[in-house]
């Protein structure tokens, strides 16, 4: 099992497409189109920042469970960084501390029963990142109204946030080998030919590593 991470925007959506083509493996994708509170988390991340950490970790235990069937398997998330989202939402007072508490007391549940699975983590972590200013042009790009930073001071300060937040979320990551990659110099789009027998060469390179 494969699995990408990194900020919102960042191309994990693309990235994952891309993979599980070239391996000939299922994708499993975030659940946004048919989310029902990411809009309104949006509108109003002071009501609907906790059921949304909730509602994405339930969808992201389900989609863990199913991927662990194939090595090869991608998810175009991880449910390692979801707790990032939480506690920042925590810090900027849109979850209260009692509904942390909630949340990381349900997540080590999972942990715990992940434990008793045939794997309780991926086989290789992926990080995506990037400029912030191309994470903003992806976002603009892909045209979702609610995303949009424009007039919106407090949601570009929350990207802001969850961006400066990333690079020490992933030096503590140690559930699993891992890979960084700098989109910025990768151009999986146009040049998938090139980069991904590269990518698949290095994810043998770090499991071979982790494994001594």
């Amino acid at each position: 099992m494969i699995v990408f991470a990194g900020m919102i925007g960042v191309g994990k959506t693309t990235w994952t497409k891309a993979l599980s083509d070239y391996l000939g493996s299922k994708a499993f994708y975030e659940s946004v189109e048919d989310n029902p509170i990411l809009n309104k988390f949006y509108d109003n991340p002071k009501e609907f920042a906790f059921p949304l950490q909730i509602y994405f970790l339930n969808k992201r235990f389900k989609a863990i469970k199913k991927a662990l069937s194939n090595n090869n398997n991608v998810l175009d998330r991880s449910i390692y960084e979801d707790v990032l989202f939480t506690k920042i939402n925590n810090m900027q007072g849109n979850i209260a501390d009692e509904n942390l508490d909630i949340y990381l007391d349900l997540l080590d549940n999972m942990m715990d029963e992940m434990d008793g699975m045939p794997k309780k983590a991926p086989d290789v972590l992926i990080y995506l990142t990037g400029k912030f200013d191309t994470i903003l042009s992806h976002i603009k790009k892909r045209g979702r109204e609610y995303e949009q930073v424009e007039n919106n001071k407090e949601l570009l300060e929350y990207y802001k946030t969850l961006y400066n937040s990333y690079d020490e979320w992933y030096e503590q990551y140690d559930k699993s080998p891992k890979i960084e990659i700098n989109i910025d110099n990768v151009d999986i789009i146009n040049e998938a030919d090139y980069h991904l027998p590269l990518l698949m060469e290095k994810i043998k390179e770090v499991k071979e590593k982790w494994n001594g």
